[in-house]
């Protein structure tokens, strides 16, 4: 792989406190990438920064509850503001609903989720895209998951509003691209992150194990997985890639 595929460029990177997030960032930094990382924690999200600039390479933390309009803006200008310009935005905030079904959803759960999982990529588009039509050109890497593509990875919030998200990112695709922005979204499997710890996903007794394991890689995934194929999406080599689900769960969606 070549070094510095990302350099002169600053990425957005949202939920990026730990698990995909921080290893989106850590990863694009190492790319010659600046950064900036958002997440509501603002401890973890001011760690992922920390351990960016140690190794010598240029990262801002900032405190963003995506679900917030103000909150995105004041996110996007840090990135103008701060580094010249913006080039990538990784929407990668998430939250889970416990895969609560319809019956047993409450207005305030399914709004809660409904808000980060769509609004938030939702507005941070919005307030991105206008900087990258200046400069001609951008990439927009959403993270969806394998239940924005079935019926059964998830509870009927988080499944409505990743599948939103693809939806969202296809017509995204089609506005932007002919003015040089590209949009393509990343849809995980069972991946080490806060919504599965490796205790938990190693868990002999957890119910959900035997169905990690039953696809055909026969692991769950790591979040260095998740980071590299945002790295594919968001550098030059994708660039004839528009509005695609790239599909990472070590091939959940292929069974029957």
């Amino acid at each position: 792989m070549a070094e510095n595929r990302l350099a002169g460029r600053t990425a957005v990177v949202t939920g990026a406190g730990s698990g995909m997030g921080r290893s989106i960032g850590e990863l694009f930094a190492r790319e010659g990438c600046a950064v900036v990382l958002a997440d509501y924690n603002e401890k973890t999200v001011q760690e992922t920064a920390e351990i960016i600039k140690k190794n010598g390479h240029k990262a801002m933390a900032i405190r963003t509850d995506v679900s917030d309009l103000k909150q995105v803006e004041k996110m996007i200008d840090a990135a103008v503001d701060n580094f010249g310009g913006l080039d990538i935005l990784v929407n990668n905030a998430g939250v889970f609903d416990e895969s609560k079904l319809v019956t047993e959803s409450d207005e305030a759960s399914w709004d809660k989720v409904l808000d980060v999982n769509l609004k938030g990529p939702f507005w941070a588009c919005k307030h991105a895209i206008p900087h990258m039509l200046k400069k001609g050109r951008g990439a927009i890497v959403n993270v969806s998951s394998i239940a924005g593509l079935i019926g059964g990875a998830g509870g009927a919030a988080y499944t409505a509003s990743k599948h939103g998200l693809i939806g969202l990112t296809k017509q995204m695709a089609v506005s932007y691209g002919p003015q040089g922005i590209k949009v393509n979204v990343i849809c995980p499997g069972a991946i080490v992150t806060g919504m599965l710890p490796r205790e938990q996903a190693e868990d002999l007794d957890n119910p959900y194990r035997a169905k990690f394991l039953s696809v055909p890689a026969a692991r769950v995934g790591e979040a260095s997985e998740i980071a590299f194929a945002a790295l594919f999406l968001a550098g030059d080599e994708s660039d004839f890639i528009h509005g695609q689900s790239l599909v990472v769960d070590g091939g959940w969606v292929i069974q029957a």
